[in-house]
């Protein structure tokens, strides 16, 4: 068991390895973002990428897979706040193999809670040729030594780092009423705001998705995750945030579809890939039964410099329980067509 003495700045560290197949990137995109580029190998070819690529959200959740496997499980982890940035560098591809590799780049000890501190990790998520594919830096909440912190025995790791839908999987419920149609860059507004849609999260969901890339006790295992701080079987993050990405792909299509009805079937303005988020806060456990709504926000937006015919806006998301409560939120940006282009 590692403690936060444990974890000494500058530390380097690689480890583990995940393969990852064309089918595992398609099983995970065709369940929480189901982009033609992420699912469909022959209409990939005409995308921004000109091949079939993985999910952003894919290459996070195995990034957090890896985390767990190596270093989390046994160490005396209470969780993280959110995560301060991610980049995504290159697309994760079919048949890429991924490793981790860990630094420790700051470390505090707790001011309201002085029985664990805080670690500051720069994460990145290696591919065969040793660059990394994606980058991501955030804190984690680690128990002192001489803390009261157990941890809670079982096979944590008993399946493997492949996402299955289960057998009656939930999907996204749309916004209520019309969605405008999908628009260029230039016709885009900084301040619109727009509700995605709505996604409930049931226990066969939760453990679903941690078995695959999350595989923390609070997150499996009912009884486990009662004697946790959260006191409840909660989604892990980066549940909620797929379920953002799931939400914001149906909107997406209902777009599209509004533009084709209203432009005699001519095609949507087309979307990129994302360059990464920064921000991401989850603020508060979302717990069996929960259902989260989400929301975009366009909060900026400029030309490509390196591909003229695309511009960037940047918007600010939120998901809010059924109790109007926001539990979840972060800062992105994307790709989008530009009608000049």
């Amino acid at each position: 068991m590692r403690y936060f003495e444990d974890f000494v700045v500058g530390e380097v560290v690689e480890a583990g390895g995940i393969d990852v197949s064309q089918d595992d990137l398609i099983a995970f995109a065709s369940r929480f973002d189901a982009q033609s580029f992420h699912t469909d190998p022959v209409a990939a070819k005409a995308s921004f990428g000109g091949t079939l690529i993985g999910s952003g959200w894919h290459a996070c959740g195995l990034l957090m897979r890896l985390m767990a496997q190596t270093f989390l499980l046994d160490s005396a982890s209470m969780g993280a706040p959110g995560v301060e940035e991610v980049k995504w560098l290159r697309p994760l591809l079919p048949g890429e193999h991924v490793r981790l590799r860990r630094t420790t780049v700051e470390a505090k000890e707790s001011r309201s809670r002085p029985q664990m501190g805080l670690v500051l990790f720069r994460l990145e998520l290696l591919g065969r040729d040793d660059k990394p594919i994606v980058e991501q830096t955030n804190w984690i909440m680690i128990g002192r030594r001489g803390s009261d912190f157990a941890a809670p025995r079982g096979d944590w790791l008993a399946h493997p780092p492949v996402y299955r839908a289960p057998a009656e999987p939930c999907d996204p419920e749309p916004a209520p009423g019309e969605t405008p149609p999908a628009r260029f860059f230039e016709e885009i507004e900084v301040g619109e705001s727009h509700e995605l849609g709505s996604l409930a999260f049931p226990e066969h969901e939760i453990v679903a998705f941690a078995r695959a890339f999350d595989p923390q006790p609070f997150h499996m295992d009912a009884e486990a995750a009662r004697a946790s701080a959260f006191g409840g079987l909660c989604a892990s993050g980066w549940h909620t945030a797929a379920g953002w990405m799931a939400t914001m792909v149906v909107h997406r299509r209902r777009q599209e579809a509004a533009y084709a009805a209203a432009f005699g079937g001519q095609d949507a303005p087309r979307l990129g890939p994302s360059p990464g988020f920064r921000n991401m806060r989850w603020l508060k456990p979302v717990f069996v039964g929960d259902r989260i709504t989400y929301r975009s926000t366009v909060i900026g937006k400029r030309v490509s410099a390196s591909r003229p015919q695309w511009g960037l806006f940047f918007h600010r998301n939120s998901g809010v329980n059924q109790n109007g409560e926001e539990v979840f939120g972060f800062d992105g940006c994307v790709f989008v067509e530009r009608r000049s282009g």
